[in-house]
Parts: C-alpha cells; sequence; structure tokens
C-alpha cells in the first residue's frame, strides 16, 4: 500500500479496510481509473478512492495551476467559491478557498448557502478569473460534486477540460490541508449581500412587457426539494407581487432528503407538491431542483394534472422570448434561440415560421452557454436556451437558473390567468401553429463500460453488409424507416455527402441520433441515444411530430419497446428501466 500517500486519515482508514479484506472488486471500483473532469467538473460518491469524490485537493491544486498559467492577471482577478448545503459541502469550498490562497489568488468566498447561478453570475460582475460551486445538483444524497466555470462565467469545455485534468494528475502533493486562513486572510473577501442585491436587481430586468398581476385569485405551491432556492425564489418572485405557497416538508435544506431520494424534479418526486397543491387547490405547482439552477412546473385542471416536460416549458419559453423581441420592434433575422442537439425540434419549426435563428448545439450548459456567446459576437441577441433535461437560460447569466425560470413561468402563468387562460392552453395553441411534438425521454441502467460499449458497437455493426443510411446501422424501428443517422462519437453524418462529416462537434461519450419517418403518413420521429457524463445511463431521447396527435403518442411507446428489447437488448444485458 506505498502506493496510497493519504493525509486524510479517514479516507486512507477506508481504503486500508478493503485492501485488508481482500475486496479487490470494490478497491477496482474505486481506485481505478481515477475520477475525470466530466460535465463542466467532478461529480461522484463521497466515498474513499481515487474514482470517488474525494479527491478536492487535488482537484483545487490542478485547477489553481492551470488558471495562473493560462488567465491573465488571474491572481488579482481571484476565483469565486460558493457551496451548497450537502454533506462536506462547506468543508470542501473553504478547501479550495484555501488552496487558490496558499497560491496567492484573491477568493469571493460567498458566506451561507446560495445557489449554483450565483457563482456564474458573480464570476461575470467581479470580472473573476475562474469559478466553483460545490454541488451535485440533483443527484443523491451521497454523492458531490464540483462545478467549474471559466472567465467567460461559462462552464468549462474543451480544451480547458483537458488542461486542468492533465494539471491535476500534475499536482498530487497537497501543499495545503488546512482551512484556517479562510477565516483571517485578508486576500479572502465576503461579497456575498452585494452579489445577492445585484443578482436580484438583474432577476427584475426579466419583467414582461405585458405583465400585470391577475385580478382574479391564482395559487402557486413551490418545492425546494430540500435544496437551497427557498430563499431565492420566494425574493425574486416577491419583487413581482407574487406569492407562493411552500412544501414545507421540503422548504429546508437538508442533506438527507428525506422525502425524496432522488431529488430531481424530472424523477417522478412531485408527488408531495401535487397533493399539496390540490389540497389548497392551487392553480400550479412550481419546482427547483436542490441546487436550483433547474425548473419544472405543473398545472392543475378539472381533468388532473399536466406535468409539463422539460421541453414542453422549452417550447413554451422560447415563444415568449419570440414574441417578445417581435413586439418589440427589431429585425427578427437578429434573433437566436438555442438548444441542444437532444431538445424538441419545435422550436426548430417555430424559427423556420417566424423567421429567426435557430441553433443546436451539443448537449449540456457548457456547449449551450459558450454557443450563445459565440452567437452574440456575430452580431445577434439570445434572451434564451435551453435543454430538455429542465435548463432554462434567460438574461445575462449564460448557465441555467431555476430561480429566472420560476419567475419567468409564474409571470406567463399570471398574465394569461388574467384573459382568462392557462399554460397548458397556451401550449395546445402553439401545436396548433406549428404541428404537434410529443417527447418520450428516459433511460436504462448500466453499471458497466464495458457492456455499454458492446451495445454501441452492436448499433454501429447491425448489418454484415453496408445499406441504408449508414455503414452498418439499423433501417427500421417499430415500422418506421431509417432516414437519417448522425453518429457524434465516429464522426458520421448521412445527410452531408460526400463527405458524411457532422456540423456539430464530436461527443466525449457515446452519441447516436436517428431520424424515421412512417411513409404512408408522414409522422417523424428523432431519436438520440446517448451516454451520461455523470450517471452509470444510457440515456434516450424520442421525439414524434405530426399532424395527428392521436397517431403520435400511439407510435412513441412502440418505438421505445423495441428499442429496449432490440437495440439495447434490455434482457440480454439486464439493464435497469424506470
Amino acid at each position: 500500500m506505498s502506493l496510497l500517500k493519504e493525509l486524510n486519515e479517514a479516507t486512507r482508514s477506508e481504503i486500508q479496510t478493503l485492501w485488508e479484506k481482500g475486496d479487490t472488486k470494490e478497491l477496482e471500483r474505486r481506485m481505478r481509473p481515477r475520477i475525470e473532469f466530466g460535465t463542466a467538473g467532478l461529480r461522484g460518491k463521497m466515498e474513499a478512492g481515487w474514482t470517488r469524490y474525494e479527491r478536492l485537493e487535488y482537484a483545487s491544486q490542478g485547477l489553481c495551476q492551470y488558471v495562473l498559467s493560462q488567465v491573465k492577471d488571474a491572481s488579482s482577478r481571484g476565483i469565486v467559491i460558493g457551496h451548497d448545503h450537502r454533506y462536506n459541502s462547506e468543508r470542501w469550498a473553504q478547501l479550495t478557498a484555501a488552496v487558490f490562497l496558499e497560491h496567492g489568488v484573491k477568493v469571493y468566498l460567498y458566506r451561507g448557502l446560495v445557489h449554483t447561478p450565483l457563482v456564474p453570475f458573480g464570476v461575470q460582475r467581479l470580472n473573476a478569473a475562474c469559478g466553483v460551486m460545490i454541488t451535485a445538483s440533483h443527484n443523491p444524497k451521497n454523492d458531490n460534486g464540483y462545478k467549474v466555470y471559466w472567465e467567460n462565467a461559462v462552464q468549462i469545455i474543451a480544451p480547458h477540460d483537458k488542461g486542468i485534468s492533465d494539471a491535476i494528475k500534475s499536482n498530487l502533493n497537497p501543499k495545503t490541508w488546512s482551512v484556517d486562513q479562510v477565516q483571517s486572510s485578508p486576500n479572502c473577501l465576503d461579497v456575498t449581500e452585494d452579489i445577492k442585491k445585484l443578482y436580484f436587481s438583474a432577476i427584475e430586468q426579466l419583467k414582461l412587457p405585458q405583465y400585470a398581476p391577475s385580478a382574479q385569485p391564482i395559487v402557486f405551491v413551490n418545492t425546494s426539494m430540500h435544496g437551497v432556492s427557498h430563499p431565492f425564489v420566494t425574493k425574486a418572485l416577491g419583487s413581482y407581487g407574487i406569492t407562493v405557497n411552500p412544501v414545507k416538508e421540503q422548504m429546508l435544506p437538508d442533506p438527507d432528503f428525506p422525502t425524496v431520494p432522488f431529488p430531481n424534479p424530472e424523477e417522478k418526486a412531485l408527488d408531495l407538491a401535487i397533493e399539496m397543491a390540490k389540497n389548497c387547490k392551487a392553480n400550479y405547482v412550481l419546482a427547483q431542483d436542490p441546487d436550483s439552477d433547474r425548473f419544472s412546473a405543473c398545472e392543475l385542471h378539472s381533468t388532473g394534472v399536466t406535468t409539463f416536460t422539460g421541453d414542453q416549458l422549452g417550447t413554451i419559453f422560447a415563444a415568449q422570448a419570440f414574441e417578445i423581441y417581435r413586439d418589440s420592434g427589431k429585425p427578427l433575422s437578429k434573433l437566436a434561440i438555442i438548444a441542444s442537439t437532444v431538445s424538441s425540434k419545435m422550436v426548430e419549426a417555430m424559427a423556420a415560421k417566424e423567421g429567426f435563428k435557430f441553433v443546436e448545439c451539443l448537449t449540456g450548459f457548457k456547449y449551450i452557454g459558450n454557443t450563445a456567446l459565440d452567437i452574440v459576437e456575430k452580431g445577434y441577441e439570445v434572451p434564451f436556451g435551453y435543454e430538455e433535461a429542465i435548463g432554462f437560460m434567460f438574461g445575462e447569466v449564460r448557465d441555467k437558473d431555476g430561480v429566472a425560470a420560476s419567475v419567468m413561468f409564474a409571470q406567463l402563468a399570471e398574465t394569461l390567468h388574467g384573459q382568462g387562460r392557462t399554460v397548458n392552453s397556451y401550449l395546445e395553441d402553439l401545436y396548433k401553429r406549428y404541428g404537434y411534438f410529443k417527447t418520450s425521454n428516459s433511460y436504462f441502467i448500466c453499471n458497466d463500460p464495458q457492456i455499454v460499449d458492446t451495445i454501441f458497437f452492436r448499433l454501429r455493426n447491425y448489418h454484415d453488409q453496408k445499406s441504408g443510411p449508414g455503414p452498418n446501422y439499423p433501417q427500421s424501428i417499430a415500422g418506421l424507416e431509417i432516414t437519417g443517422v448522425v453518429d457524434l462519437t465516429t464522426g458520421y453524418d448521412s445527410s452531408n455527402p460526400p463527405s458524411y462529416e457532422p456540423s456539430l462537434p464530436l461527443s466525449s461519450g457515446h452519441m447516436i441520433q436517428f431520424r424515421g419517418e412512417q411513409k404512408f403518413d408522414g409522422t417523424k420521429i428523432v431519436l438520440t441515444i446517448r451516454t451520461s457524463g455523470t450517471e452509470p445511463k444510457i440515456k434516450y431521447y424520442l421525439e414524434g411530430s405530426g399532424k395527428d396527435s392521436k397517431v403520435v403518442s400511439e407510435l412513441l411507446p412502440r418505438v421505445v419497446s423495441e428499442l429496449g428489447s432490440d437495440w439495447m437488448q434490455a434482457l440480454v444485458y439486464d439493464l435497469g428501466h424506470p
């Protein structure tokens, strides 16, 4: 065990015990390979081991060295650091601060719990060199994470992710494990209240031109998922004269997440909020995930409850952004809206009909945010961008923001209510104008990376002879002909001969998008299958579109069934499926 040079006695002892027990299987999981930077940073279980999230000291050392080497005046510009309420979050935020202080870098360490969007907001307003948020977002309670923002206030992308990873490996001898200087150093500044004041002022700038609180009674229920959002959401909505009824059992931060073991609004975690909404006859449920960068919503009506999907909310917000821009009199040719490639194609259809620019990018807000900055450089305005995983970007923060999304949704609901309409009826009007789009997104669970590779290898070698739209990809699914394939892992796009090179950059993981069509009625599907950068999942994003909502709705379950039984071979590989 001479390999294990570990100053933290608790984590060293944890690995030592596994060694003495001869548990080589668990040691393999814990120790190889080292945890790598994924979606803008690190995320994993709070356990000992190089594959687990307990290597914060090394991560901060590597990040610090890399930032100093890459960002001009990094020492004086400083780093913004925030943390949520999870176990170890405060300690690790202080440790990150201590590492940067040790290297002579100014530190803006937020005091108390903050929501994730406050970190990129602070990086932008303070012109900081970088930012770090300690959070695992909506992951289970035993996880934590380390999210990194670059000097442009957007999550890191290549080449910085690799550069930071390499710097971590080159700086594995910690200089400090003490956080004592964090409280005493004159270089560790507290700007928390000043930045919050500026943030709420920016939120007030999101006021809809036509917004007016409804004179008729409208009731909102809000859940914070045992996270940090309650004080931020109530203050932000309060500035618009909107009050919410909090789900008290989930209102206060609690790292044990007692009522929602998997605190993700996408994962059927809204039952308590919906039950309360029914009891108090509320019109809508608003929800933020634990670090308040994601948003979800439900509408209650006489026939039941509509839980909006991320794509439906994205479409609603996109239409809202388009209408505001159109009514301002600005040329629509200068409006751009961004969505990830796995998100709905309804905004694409909207853009084609209305004359604004639609931009597609890879999955994740590190790409959405950086794409927004690139498009603005070309002379466009980008008031909105989204991804289907309930992430929505408004205003100056080029990252998803659950507080801003809550404000935008509540304003729209209030305005529509005064007109005798609802958000759901607004969505139905959009379907009538742009076509009916329906999504069915989920995932398969697979803890073995080799099986994942085997599944994707088979999809790329489905036939012995080359035929169809791709070299060896499947030619049909659920009776639909596959009409196009884009493989962002191998770099293949069947719609772009003769080079067959995709317009989007390659993905770091497996990612294939299939387009299919039902010839007799023109009903179409887009099916994207990809691996997750933070979870042991093969995710799929399925959307059907057509003139007949019933035909589309009936088609999607058949596609999912064949996807699982044939393409994924879920029974063969014992894949989990919610």
